[in-house]
């Protein structure tokens, strides 16, 4: 297996990775719940929620970390974007997971009624952190590697429109949830992040069973194969 294979296989595994999350949509219906700290019962729902969330930050970073030695070479600074775009994304959803689990700890403490205002203002920090970093920044990390992919052919055109569309269709949705126009957990929010989810798993898939057109990869390398000899320094070439 070629060298480009692997990065394509490795990126391709971890974008799929991250659909891993769906399940958080009903783990956390409990803790998400106006009463749950005054209840009982097992928090494993909770936890196992903010498990998956964890493995889908690390897994995005991944999917970054994994393509840049290959698409920095149609454009470093975008490349680079991309990678940062993509620990952001991480960081809020670190952030958003922590306040849940605060939550869980306020039970598990008997914090009781006290802590009840206290719980309700976690669940919408972890909402509006959800709101800017899970749903609004996979717009920007479609257009920059959306970008990547469409300027260097390496998967077919198709895919990267179809994040872009996804993309303008994301943030008009996250527009509408931030004015109040529409719940932000209400079922046609839902289908605003459709064409998203789709870019995404397509990629993976691609990724995965075909990985990069090899033509692309040669045009790659071969318009930048100047600039990598160039790099060696003075009289690299001589020696």
């Amino acid at each position: 297996m070629s060298p480009h294979r692997k990065t394509s296989l490795a990126a391709g595994v971890l974008y799929l990775l991250t659909f891993v999350s769906i399940p958080t949509l009903a783990l956390y219906g409990s803790v998400k719940g106006a009463n749950y700290i005054l209840g009982a019962g097992p928090d494993t729902g909770a936890l196992v929620g903010a498990l998956l969330e964890i493995i889908v930050a690390l897994a995005g970073i991944g999917t970054a970390v994994a393509l840049f030695p290959v698409v920095k070479r149609q454009n470093e600074g975008v490349a680079l974007g991309f990678v940062a775009s993509r620990t952001l994304e991480a960081a809020g959803t670190f952030a958003s997971v922590a306040c849940l689990l605060t939550v869980v700890t306020l039970r598990q403490e008997g914090a009781g009624a006290d802590a009840l205002v206290t719980s309700h203002a976690l669940v919408a920090m972890y909402d509006r952190l959800f709101l800017v970093t899970q749903s609004f920044i996979p717009a920007v990390n479609a257009l920059l590697l959306g970008s990547l992919m469409y300027q260097s052919r390496l998967v077919p055109r198709v895919l990267p429109l179809l994040g872009f569309i996804g993309a303008a269709l994301l943030v008009a949705g996250d527009i509408a949830v931030l004015f109040g126009l529409i719940g932000q957990h209400a079922s046609s929010t839902a289908l605003f992040a459709i064409p998203i989810a789709l870019w995404e798993f397509s990629l993976g898939v691609w990724l995965v069973v075909k990985g990069f057109k090899p033509a692309a990869i040669t045009a790659l390398y071969s318009r930048t194969a100047g600039v990598d000899h160039g790099s060696l320094g003075p009289g690299a070439a001589a020696r």
